[in-house]
């Protein structure tokens, strides 16, 4: 059965492309896509888009038991830009994500969505070029790195909110402000937003304090209704009142060293209990001037956990609303939430066009008398006396990505975790297997 579904994967491969390289001869691959030869016909104020990506996946040891899972993920993206004036800008897009194949993962968001309005918006005025600008509608949230808040593009249906944005800009400053909330997808229904679960937020940009540094200082703040907040392994619950205060520093250095670092504080509320929680991301790497442009790196991630289950404080980090791929481990299984992670890897380029990386994680839990939280902030398992150990397990990670051209994007990947002694205590203690291969095309 898997074999033949693996066929589907090439099938489908080959024959993408084989349409694809039908362009007229001597064309630039680069610049041949459907789309643009129609917009060329349209006025200069209306521009249609497209994009369709395919993603074949084998998911074995899923919760860390024995139970497995291989699909195909879809997802096809339709535009609409509607540009009247150099200040006015209207925005919208449908999107259809489907999963086939599946046996056990469910076809509910966010693996499958069909036909749905995924983004609508207008803009006065452009972030980029003027003062103040601002947008309003259904959109996608992305600030910094988005180990915070991300559309989180790698799921078949991505985080959108239905937000207001206003933006300020000056020479060396930038600050966003937003007031929003996130949407909740169904299928088979139009996505809306749930009633009394707001998001604030101010996040700045400064890029002249430091030589060659973006320095991003922000706040969010998170309210949602009894039940509807994050869960935790204690099962405390209440009204959901949340505030961070964290920033962002990313840089290069000389002799080809970069750097980044990000921490935050969240403070506030759940029911009958206090919060206080903090988090940091710190890594550092060189880029070596040698063929291939190896860049090897260093990187710990921290989130604090609750360290006495009964008492009146929570201690474990909420990861809010996250674009959290790759960011914990190519397998997205561990999320930032009572973790310790220690991961290092090397990236290289081969061309312009193809890219590797390896990467290696070491994750440890923030405290034993917590529990470990999925990529998805949900509970996995847990251990309140702390008899469990605080040893998850460790990842390693293999991805390749071929840039065709301006239109297409190859790549394939592989993720392994290896359980600890946390996860053999809680768990069937089964080895997660994740290998996946991938198409898109902009058309």
């Amino acid at each position: 059965m898997k074999r033949s579904r693996f066929v589907i994967v090439w099938v489908f491969l080959s024959v993408g492309l084989s349409l694809y390289a039908q362009a007229p001869q001597g064309a630039d691959h680069g610049s041949f896509r459907p789309a643009d030869r129609l917009n060329s016909l349209l006025p200069r104020w209306l521009n249609l888009g497209a994009s369709y990506r395919s993603r074949f996946e084998d998911q074995a040891g899923l919760g860390f038991k024995n139970a497995s899972d291989s699909h195909l993920l879809g997802r096809l993206w339709l535009d609409l830009t509607i540009h009247p004036a150099d200040w006015l800008t209207f925005f919208g897009q449908a999107q259809d994500s489907r999963m086939f194949f599946n046996g056990v993962l469910p076809s509910t968001p966010p693996n499958q969505n069909t036909w749905d309005l995924r983004q609508a918006w207008a803009q006065l005025g452009d972030s980029e070029r003027y003062p103040v600008s601002v947008r309003f509608g259904r959109q996608e949230l992305n600030f910094g790195e988005q180990r915070l808040v991300g559309s989180a593009a790698w799921l078949n249906s991505p985080r959108v909110f239905d937000a207001a944005v206003a933006t300020l800009r000056l020479t060396a400053v930038r600050v966003d402000a937003f007031a929003s909330s996130v949407v909740n997808p169904v299928d088979g229904q139009m996505d809306h937003h749930k009633q009394g679960n707001p998001f604030y937020g101010l996040y700045g940009t400064l890029t002249h304090v430091v030589p060659n540094a973006s320095i991003e200082p922000y706040f969010f703040w998170r309210l949602a209704p009894a039940g509807y907040g994050p869960a935790y392994a204690n099962g405390a619950k209440g009204h959901f009142d949340e505030k961070t205060v964290g920033f962002r520093w990313a840089g290069k250095l000389p002799s080809h060293f970069d750097y980044t670092a990000e921490m935050a504080h969240r403070y506030g509320n759940l029911g009958a209990y206090g919060i206080s929680a903090w988090a940091g991301h710190w890594t550092t790497g060189r880029t070596f001037d040698v063929k291939w442009q190896p860049r090897l790196f260093a990187e710990y991630n921290y989130a604090s956990g609750n360290s006495r289950p009964e008492g009146n404080t929570i201690g474990t980090f909420d990861q809010l609303y996250p674009s959290g791929h790759d960011k914990l481990g190519e397998t997205d299984q561990i999320g930032w939430r009572n973790i310790r992670d220690l991961r290092a890897g090397a990236e290289l380029k081969a061309t312009k066009k193809i890219a590797f990386n390896g990467i290696y994680h070491n994750y440890w839990l923030a405290n034993a008398y917590d529990g470990l939280y999925a990529g998805t902030g949900a509970i996995i398992a847990s251990s309140l006396t702390g008899a469990a150990g605080a040893h998850v397990g460790q990842e390693l990670a293999a991805e390749g990505i071929y840039n065709w051209n301006k239109a297409v994007q190859l790549g394939l990947g592989y993720g392994h975790i290896f359980t600890g002694q946390f996860l053999n205590r809680t768990t069937a203690g089964k080895d997660f297997n994740y290998p996946y291969v991938t198409a898109g095309y902009k058309f």
